[in-house]
């Protein structure tokens, strides 16, 4: 692969329990807390799994305006890309996994249109790719 960018992430601390995440460039500096539905104490900080979902959206939305552009059929200026990530154990061997869950809305489509392209631009994302036969994609569009 050519890379054409690298983005650099340090956690330190206690992680996702009390710890902390930032980006080297200053952009992103978070504190980091267990959600109770984790057995965490709920702290104030974000977790992994926000950070991903937030990234994934934001990804995916991208590949969908590149791919509905090119298609000659452009999502609406109002799309939105809703991401949920489950978190749990694997159940493919030990550890835990994650789940994606994306739902495209106000995209201002016919529903054969979208879901034809909610479908390539799966195929493009990056997040996409990176995920693909390793954590379970639902993809849906309202």
């Amino acid at each position: 692969m050519d890379v054409l960018y690298k983005a650099h992430a340090t956690a330190s601390g206690g992680g996702r329990a009390g710890g902390r995440s930032h980006t080297d460039d200053g952009k992103i500096d978070v504190a980091l807390s267990v959600p109770k539905a984790m057995g965490g104490d709920d702290g104030p900080g974000t977790n992994p799994e926000q950070l991903f979902a937030t990234g994934y959206a934001a990804c995916y939305l991208g590949a969908l305006r590149l791919v509905s552009g090119q298609a000659g059929t452009p999502v609406g200026p109002d799309t939105k890309v809703h991401a949920g990530i489950g978190f749990g154990k694997n159940d493919h061997g030990e550890g835990f996994n994650v789940s994606v869950d994306l739902k495209i809305t106000d995209h201002g489509l016919d529903k054969a249109v979208i879901d034809d392209l909610i479908e390539k631009a799966h195929q493009v994302c990056p997040y996409s790719n990176a995920t693909r036969g390793n954590v379970d994609v639902s993809l849906s569009a309202e």
